[in-house]
């Protein structure tokens, strides 16, 4: 998946001498952060594939590094899912180019005119731009749907917008699914992402304690902003496209007085995790963190982990 890093790249992009003049030089367009990438979003990217193939162009997302929150009002929450996590998740999604911008100054103050012109018509050649029904992009929030509309029919591109996703009769938002990870209710926010929540990250080495006890596990320097309350959990272990069951300790550890970190036990797997990056998708809550009187109760403690993991992973 084609990643274009910053405005300047992007506005000095030229998809034509790139790709000459087939699919690839075409766009149809999602602008948004896209945090979690949850139902809702990806209700979103489903019609923007349909729309890019029938404009015959590729689904192309334009998103942030950082919360526009940030610059807007000053302050902005903090993001579901980590910049290279939510990549992932768009590339899982169908999307076939991205340009990563920091939002910033110039992007605030930019009118949607200069917006179509040199990002959307000029850089992007856009034949399509698909909106959130409730979107309002650049200076003094004039880029409405309807503003895009009448810039579309201008500079050559169609404008559709989406429309509220609802799930149990309650609207899909990035709000509700990170207070809900951040109230261990698992289930809940499964609910409104499509996925259970997770964390990704690579794998560094450690102090090697798991493999000491008989329990090998990666330990994953997390980029993650929002995790669910510190525990043992079952998850699902994403490796390369592959799914392993495993068992994970959030948190400290305390029989060893540890600092906190996310150590994976992946369940009948042998290998070098070294280096690679592991998505870790957080099932179940087995039991809280606690300190043990030694090593011996600690891995006794960590075969009922084992044992409890695998009933519920494949259960």
């Amino acid at each position: 998946m084609p990643l274009i890093e910053g405005l300047d790249a992007l506005l000095s992009l030229d998809l034509e001498a790139r790709y000459g003049s087939g699919t690839a030089a075409r766009s149809v367009v999602a602008v948004g952060v896209f945090d979690g990438v949850h139902l809702g979003h990806q209700r979103l990217l489903h019609q923007l594939l349909e729309m890019a193939s029938a404009l015959d162009a590729t689904p192309t997302v334009v998103t942030f590094t950082n919360h526009p929150d940030q610059v807007l009002h000053g302050e902005a929450p903090p993001l579901i899912v980590s910049v290279p996590h939510r990549l992932r998740l768009l590339r899982r999604a169908g999307v076939r180019r991205v340009a990563l911008l920091t939002f910033e100054e110039r992007l605030r103050a930019m009118p949607a005119r200069e917006f179509a012109e040199r990002v959307l018509q000029r850089s992007l050649r856009a034949r399509g731009l698909l909106l959130g029904y409730d979107s309002a992009m650049g200076k003094n929030r004039e880029g409405t749907p309807q503003r895009f509309r009448e810039l579309g029919a201008e500079f050559g591109f169609e404008v559709r917008t989406g429309s509220p996703f609802d799930v149990d009769s309650e609207p899909v938002s990035s709000t509700r699914i990170r207070n809900a990870i951040q109230a261990g209710e698992l289930d809940l926010a499964q609910r409104f992402l499509g996925r259970f929540p997770g964390a990704f990250g690579k794998v560094v080495h450690g102090h090697g304690r798991g493999r000491g006890l008989g329990f090998p596990t990666a330990n994953v320097a997390v980029q993650t902003a929002v995790l669910p309350p510190d525990g043992v959990y079952a998850v699902e272990a994403v490796l390369d496209g592959s799914v392993h069951p495993a068992v994970a300790n959030l948190g400290p550890s305390p029989t060893f007085e540890g600092e906190r970190a996310l150590e994976v036990h992946l369940l009948d797997f042998t290998g070098d995790l070294y280096d690679r990056e592991l998505e870790v998708q957080f099932r179940r809550h087995l039991r809280p963190v606690q300190k043990f009187t030694d090593a011996a109760a600690l891995r006794t403690q960590i075969e009922h982990d084992v044992a409890a993991a695998r009933d519920c992973l494949t259960a």
